[in-house]
């Protein structure tokens, strides 16, 4: 699979609702996994709330969303991130790497609970982003 650069938004408490929506401008095929699924919150109230949805178009458009969970800040207007998916363990590490010099690693790439790496960061220049190497199964 080759590496992919899509937006991610971030939602507070519809990000269902939103990612629904977007399915009837677009069409495609949309998937929603809960926190619950991923054993992603110990809040109960959160955990049929979206960790994680994809919305693929048919025509290429994709992009993902979650709501927000409570414990982490919302704010509307700032609710995007950029998300690096792809199966590349070298290269998307070398972004990570290169992407977070100067910057701030808010999650090391580790294993991730739905069997990817995973790591988070912001750079130098205030852009949240998300890496995500597929295929490196528990």
């Amino acid at each position: 699979m080759r590496t992919k650069l899509n937006p991610y938004l971030s939602f507070k408490d519809n990000a269902r609702e939103a990612m629904t929506f977007y399915k009837t401008v677009f069409g495609g095929n949309l998937t929603m996994s809960t926190f619950k699924e991923y054993h992603a919150s110990q809040d109960p109230s959160e955990a049929n709330k979206i960790m994680h949805s994809v919305l693929e178009a048919d025509n290429g458009i994709t992009f993902m969303a979650s709501d927000t969970p409570d414990s982490m800040e919302y704010r509307a207007g700032t609710n995007y991130t950029m998300s690096l998916s792809g199966d590349n363990e070298t290269e998307l590490r070398t972004y990570f790497e290169k992407l977070s010099a100067g910057g701030n690693i808010t999650m090391p790439l580790e294993q991730a609970p739905w069997g990817d790496i995973f790591g988070s960061l912001t750079d130098k220049f205030g852009v949240p982003w998300l890496v995500n190497i597929a295929g490196q199964k528990a």
